[in-house]
């Protein structure tokens, strides 16, 4: 409901709960992978590879994550890498033309999915732009054309249970094919977004970095999306150097630039759910909101990760139990 407050009323061992959006990233969720070479290696068991029934087993599960208290999803309009983590990246995941189009497929399966959200009061963070697909774009226009087209879509359809991640992870090193996405320069295409929409999304970028970001970033930003994977522990050993969640809190806010918004990691692949002190825990004290990243290891099976094809969106291994479980004590769903 609008102008209420995300877990009115809700605190958790002293800490307060309202206000916070815990999610968890489902980049794939509406993802399709158009490379013939590649598309073979997300098979069910029980089938081919089938974008439709990938999009229609997600929103399935909606009810579910909702019912642990969580109020949003991270997806991408490029995907994820579906190995978790991976350097050589052959497969063709984006609903995006080369002109910068969105797709009509892709556009129909997300349009189900913020309907899907919308009625069951989630947000959906929306990505646009991923590393290693960004060299679908024809040129710099392209990119701007990708951001104008899909602000003109969620507008059109006043998609209000949208917030929009223009980059994944836009300060990784060597994976930008146009530098207008890239750390330096993105608060141009932030800036784009907000101006296309009329001040009707709110807009963002995400990052990895333990400082603070760019000033630039930071100045424009409505909201902040810090990712924990390159963060190891809560607090970290102080030596030979600081890490932890809880710095990379303090080191955002620290900055000059910082205006006051929200802090809502996006993607963290730290649990230790089990732990009194974990990555999770250590947002929540910070009054940062926290989000579940998990993909398949090696040797795992299908029920293991959220972004690995082909998902198995149930609640159904040891880890999406254990990050369900502590969501749900935390937020008294």
């Amino acid at each position: 409901m609008a102008g209420v407050p995300t877990y009115p009323g809700r605190s958790w061992k002293g800490h307060r709960i309202e206000g916070l959006l815990f999610n968890s990233r489902m980049a794939n969720a509406i993802a399709d992978d158009e490379n013939p070479s590649t598309r073979g290696a997300w098979s069910y068991a029980d089938g081919d590879w089938d974008a439709g029934r990938n999009t229609r087993e997600f929103i399935a599960a909606l009810p579910s994550y909702r019912a642990h208290g969580l109020l949003a999803v991270c997806l991408n309009v490029s995907g994820g890498s579906p190995q978790g983590y991976s350097w050589h990246q052959p497969w063709q995941i984006c609903g995006f033309t080369p002109e910068g189009a969105l797709k009509p497929d892709w556009a129909a399966r997300l349009e189900s999915v913020i309907a899907a959200c919308d009625r069951l009061g989630m947000v959906v963070i929306l990505g646009l732009f991923y590393g290693k697909q960004s060299g679908t774009f024809r040129d710099e226009a392209a990119v701007k054309a990708a951001v104008t087209s899909t602000v003109n879509w969620l507008v059109e359809r006043n998609a209000a249970n949208v917030l929009l991640e223009i980059g994944n992870e836009v300060d990784l090193e060597n994976v930008w094919a146009h530098p207008i996405i890239a750390a330096e320069r993105c608060h141009e295409l932030i800036e784009l977004a907000q101006q296309r929409s009329n001040g009707k999304l709110l807009v963002g970028t995400s990052l990895v970095t333990l400082e603070a970001p760019p000033a630039a970033i930071l100045a424009k930003s409505d909201f902040l999306l810090p990712h924990g994977n390159r963060v190891h522990g809560p607090d970290g050993p102080m030596q030979p150097a600081p890490h932890g969640i809880r710095l990379q809190v303090r080191n955002w806010r620290a900055s000059p630039a910082y205006r006051g918004q929200p802090l809502v990691y996006n993607e963290d692949d730290h649990f230790e759910f089990d732990k009194a002190d974990n990555h999770f825990v250590a947002a929540v004290e910070s009054g940062a909101s926290w989000g579940f990243f998990d993909y398949r290891r090696i040797r795992e099976r299908f029920e293991d990760g959220f972004q690995s094809l082909p998902v198995d969106w149930t609640i159904s291994s040891a880890r999406k139990r254990g990050f369900f479980g502590l969501l749900k004590e935390i937020t008294g769903a």
